[in-house]
């Protein structure tokens, strides 16, 4: 059994969209949080059979970081 991050946003029109950082090309969407999570669960399976046949490894999940940056204002 495989533990797998997943990120999870919402876009602006209300659409979950997951990812599975592990897997390169990973994504999927959904109306609810559970439809996407049902959706990446096929992308997963999709991607763990394409990794069996070929020998590259997977990328290693490392964390999640959080970083502030400053938005340029307009002057006026």
């Amino acid at each position: 059994m495989l533990h797998l991050p997943i990120l999870v946003e919402q876009d602006e029109d209300d659409v979950f969209i997951v990812s599975c950082p592990i897997f390169r090309a990973c994504h999927s969407y959904g109306e609810t949080i559970d439809e996407a999570l049902e959706n990446i669960r096929e992308v997963i399976d999709i991607c763990l059979e394409e990794e069996t046949e070929k020998a590259s490894g997977q990328n290693r999940f490392v964390g999640f970081r959080e970083m502030q940056v400053f938005l340029n204002q307009a002057s006026g």
